[in-house]
């Protein structure tokens, strides 16, 4: 090269600007709106509802769909880690309505330590079988986990004698304060989303899970422990379920054996509404709280405007916008490859 083109100020320029890769933009783009699309949904949604839906932007509305959903929002917690890593966990809902049988159960049996300490343990180890299965012995997580699902609900069957016997609570046990009330169960699901984000974003076993979900191969080459993070995500699964099912029975006094059908697939949606990727390596916990609130919302309006069709509009329409979100995910994905 020349001293002539060394100095000329025209190279030095374009030397010294930046360069940008083909379809940068596109990829922030497809980034922000896979992250925070679901946010700017909700917030769509909701402000369309207050203005077109009467006594949607009530306060005994609102209240309803938080507490409401407070508890059941946990399955969905759970479920943010274990599809983070490129997992799926079926048997929430049936370990969530074998959680409230065990806290019934326990309640009548033990007192409030047995009602509360009884669900978290066996449903953490059920989680722990599952993770074990999945982790160790290579079986598919869509297998084991309905295995799962069918496991947990004839075992809650077989507590209840084929769910004729309904553990009820005492009147003026202790167990009841637990889970009653309005804002107990809300602050009770935001402190656990809010520890979720902290483990998830700031924790070494949060980054490593979405390593093991981008690339399971070049996690183990990293050095990162592949079967136990991958173990102790179904745990944590099993275990917020179930200990989710426990707080609901305190709530509703029993321990009732025929609810939490279908609970999966709402969880399953939640975070996958909210940003998380159904093939791993990707999502947040606000935005699995974004998803949950979405689909409540949703429930909410056609509870209102179309309870006529009775659950099946809530199914169809449940599952047309995963279907839509599922399509989104998997265009964005396709331009930030390109």
């Amino acid at each position: 090269m020349t001293q002539q083109q060394l100095s000329d100020p025209v190279g030095q320029d374009t030397a010294s600007q930046p360069v940008q890769a083909p379809g940068g933009r596109a990829d922030q783009v497809s980034g922000l709106v896979q992250r925070h699309g679901g946010l700017a949904v909700l917030v769509v949604v909701a402000l369309a509802a207050s203005v077109f839906s009467q006594g949607f932007a009530t306060s005994g509305n609102w209240q309803s769909i938080l507490v409401g959903n407070a508890y059941t929002s946990l399955l969905a917690l759970g479920m943010t880690f274990v599809i983070i890593t490129g997992g799926i966990d079926l048997s929430v809902g049936s370990v969530f309505a074998l959680g409230g049988v065990l806290a019934g159960w326990g309640v009548n049996h033990g007192g409030i330590v047995v009602a509360v300490l009884l669900p978290l343990l066996v449903c953490g180890l059920w989680g722990l079988v599952q993770g074990l299965l999945i982790a160790r012995a290579g079986l598919a997580p869509f297998v084991v986990t309905l295995a799962g699902l069918l496991g947990a609900r004839g075992l809650l069957q077989a507590i209840s004698g084929e769910g004729t016997k309904t553990y009820l609570v005492p009147h003026g046990s202790a167990f009841l304060a637990i889970g009653d009330g309005t804002w107990r169960p809300i602050i009770a699901a935001v402190v656990l989303f809010a520890l979720g984000g902290l483990v998830l974003q700031r924790s070494r076993f949060g980054q490593s899970l979405f390593a093991i979900g981008g690339s399971e191969n070049a996690a183990l080459l990293m050095g990162i422990p592949v079967l136990r993070s991958k173990t102790l995500v179904y745990v944590l699964s099993g275990t917020l379920a179930g200990g989710a099912g426990m707080l609901n029975a305190s709530r509703l006094q029993s321990g009732v054996t025929n609810i939490g059908v279908g609970y999966e697939l709402t969880a399953i949606a939640a975070v996958v509404i909210g940003g998380t990727l159904l093939v791993g390596g990707a999502g947040s916990m606000a935005g699995t709280a974004a998803g949950v609130l979405l689909v409540a919302i949703i429930q909410n309006l056609i509870g209102v405007h179309l309870s006529q069709y009775g659950s099946s509009a809530s199914d169809a329409v449940n599952g047309g916008v995963l279907a839509l979100v599922v399509l989104l995910q998997t265009y964005l994905s396709r331009v930030r490859r390109l």
